[in-house]
C-alpha cells in the first residue's frame, strides 16, 4: 500500500499526537485501576510487549472484539472459524479486562489471547511481525489508522464484521474525515450488519470502499440450553415469586432501577430483583445503594442464590446473565434511561423475555425498531413508566409470554448473518470454500 505525500503527512501528525499522549494512558490505567484492579495488571501487552503470546506459525486468524459486547457478538463466528480452519491458531484480541475475561471463560485455552496495543506505528509493527495473521476481523466499529494501514502494507487482508454506526458515531467520526478515510482504505471489506449502517459508513469512506450487508451475527447466537436449565434453578430460589432482570445498568440510571423496584414492591411485596450492572466497578456501588435503601440485598460472588427474604440479587459475575435473563418475567436493559445509547436488546429476547429499554436506544436503532414492531419491547422514559410496565407484565403473564415468543421468532427469521460473513471472510482472504 503506497500513500501520496499528503496522506503520509496526516499519518505522521496522528502518531505524534499520539506519542504525545502516551502520559495520558498510563494516567488512564492507573486511574481505571483504582476502580477496576485488572487493569493494573498486564501493561506489557497494551505497548505491544507480548512475551505471554507463544511463537505463533504463520496465517493465524485474528479477531479483534473490543469488549464484552463486542465478544458476545463474536462467539458463532470465532466458533464457526475454530471449526472450519482447525489447524489454525487464532488469536483474539480486547482491550477491557472484562472481555479478556469473558474470552477466558468462553474459550479458555483453545485460543490465544492478548490486549491489542495502542495505535503507535512502532507498537502496531512489532504487533504484527510476532503474530503474522493471514486474517484480521476486526468486530463492530473499531477503526485504527496506523493498524490497518500496517495491515494492508503487510499484506494482511482486514474485514469489519458485524460493522455498525451510529449517527452520532457518524457525526463524531466526521470532523476526522480524512484520516478516517485513510483508515478504511486498508480495509479489504466491511460487513454491515444493516443498510443504514452501510450507508453510513459510504459517508465516511468514500466511493472506493468495499461495502455490504451481511446482517447482524447476534441473529445467530445458538438459543443457551445450558441458560434454560439454569433458568429453572434461579426460578426456584427465588420461591416463584415476581422476577424481574435489569441488565447491563450505568450509573445514571441506578437511581430509577432501584425506585422502579420500589415502587413494584408496594404492589408485590415479594418481587425480587436481579440486578447485574454494566461495569464490575459499580458493584459496590450498587449493593451500598440497595442497602441504603433498607432493602434486603443478596449477592452472586458471596451467596450464590436468592433466598426467601432476598428484595435484590447482585449478579456480580461475567458470563452468567442468560441464565437469570431466562429466569426473569421481564428484563429491562439499561444504558438507555441515560444517554448511552442501549445494550443489546437480543440476549433476552432470543429467551422468549419480554423486554422493556429506555428511549436512548441509538446504538441499536434497527433492533428496537424490530423488536417494537412485533410487539416484544416496550419503552418507558422514567422510573415511574419502568415500575408501571414490569408490574402489568408480571400480572398479565400470558399477555408477557406472547410479546417473549413473539420477539423469539422475529429472531428466528432473521438469521443468516454468520454465513454470509463467513463468506466474505473467505472471499477476502482467500480461503476455498467449504
Amino acid at each position: 500500500m503506497s500513500l501520496s505525500l499528503g496522506r503520509r503527512l496526516l499519518l505522521a501528525f496522528y502518531s505524534a499526537l499520539l506519542w504525545l499522549l502516551v502520559p495520558v494512558t498510563l494516567y488512564h490505567l492507573v486511574w481505571r485501576g483504582l476502580r477496576q484492579r485488572e487493569y493494573l495488571l498486564r501493561w506489557s501487552e497494551r505497548y505491544a510487549q507480548l512475551d505471554a503470546l507463544p511463537d505463533l506459525p504463520p496465517g493465524a486468524l485474528w479477531v479483534h472484539a473490543v469488549s464484552v459486547g463486542e465478544v458476545n457478538a463474536a462467539i458463532p463466528l470465532i466458533n464457526a472459524l475454530r471449526e472450519r480452519h482447525p489447524g489454525r491458531p487464532l488469536l483474539i484480541t480486547t482491550i477491557t479486562p472484562t472481555g479478556s475475561a469473558r474470552v477466558r471463560s468462553l474459550w479458555g485455552d483453545d485460543v490465544h489471547h492478548v490486549y491489542l496495543p495502542y495505535d503507535l506505528r512502532g507498537m502496531v509493527r512489532r504487533f504484527l511481525d510476532r503474530v503474522r495473521p493471514a486474517l484480521a476481523v476486526v468486530i463492530e466499529t473499531e477503526l485504527w489508522p496506523n493498524l490497518f494501514v500496517a495491515c494492508a502494507r503487510a499484506e494482511v487482508p482486514v474485514v469489519i464484521a458485524n460493522a455498525r454506526l451510529s449517527e452520532r458515531s457518524l457525526r463524531g467520526y466526521r470532523w476526522m474525515g480524512p484520516l478516517i478515510r485513510l483508515a478504511l482504505s486498508g480495509v479489504r471489506r466491511v460487513a454491515a450488519q444493516s443498510e443504514a449502517d452501510a450507508a453510513r459508513f459510504r459517508v465516511l469512506a468514500g466511493d472506493g470502499a468495499r461495502i455490504e450487508v451481511t446482517g447482524n451475527l447476534k441473529f445467530d447466537q445458538p438459543l443457551p440450553r445450558a441458560s434454560l436449565d439454569e433458568a429453572v434453578g434461579w426460578r426456584k430460589a427465588g420461591g416463584g415469586r415476581p422476577i424481574w432482570v435489569a441488565a447491563s445498568t450505568h450509573a445514571d440510571e441506578e437511581a430509577a432501577v432501584l425506585d422502579a423496584h420500589q415502587r413494584l414492591r408496594e404492589a408485590h411485596p415479594d418481587a425480587l430483583l436481579l440486578w447485574a450492572p454494566r461495569h464490575p466497578e459499580r458493584f459496590d456501588a450498587v449493593a451500598n445503594r440497595v442497602r441504603g435503601a433498607g432493602l434486603d440485598l443478596r449477592r452472586r460472588s458471596v451467596e450464590r442464590s436468592p433466598d426467601a427474604r432476598c428484595a435484590v440479587f447482585l449478579i456480580d459475575s461475567l458470563g452468567e446473565l442468560p441464565g437469570f435473563l431466562a429466569a426473569g418475567d421481564v428484563a429491562f436493559v439499561g444504558g438507555s434511561l441515560c444517554d448511552i445509547g442501549g445494550h443489546n436488546l437480543l440476549e433476552p429476547a432470543a429467551l422468549g423475555v419480554p423486554v422493556l429499554s429506555g428511549p436512548h436506544t441509538f446504538n441499536f436503532a434497527e433492533i428496537t425498531a424490530l423488536l417494537k414492531e412485533v410487539g416484544a419491547l416496550e419503552i418507558v422514559g422514567d422510573a415511574a413508566q419502568l415500575a408501571a410496565a414490569v408490574q402489568w407484565l408480571v400480572e398479565h403473564p400470558e399477555k408477557a409470554r406472547a410479546r417473549g415468543r413473539a420477539g423469539r421468532q422475529r429472531i428466528d427469521r432473521e438469521r443468516g448473518a454468520l454465513q454470509r460473513t463467513l463468506a466474505v471472510i473467505d472471499d477476502v482472504a482467500g480461503f476455498p470454500r467449504p
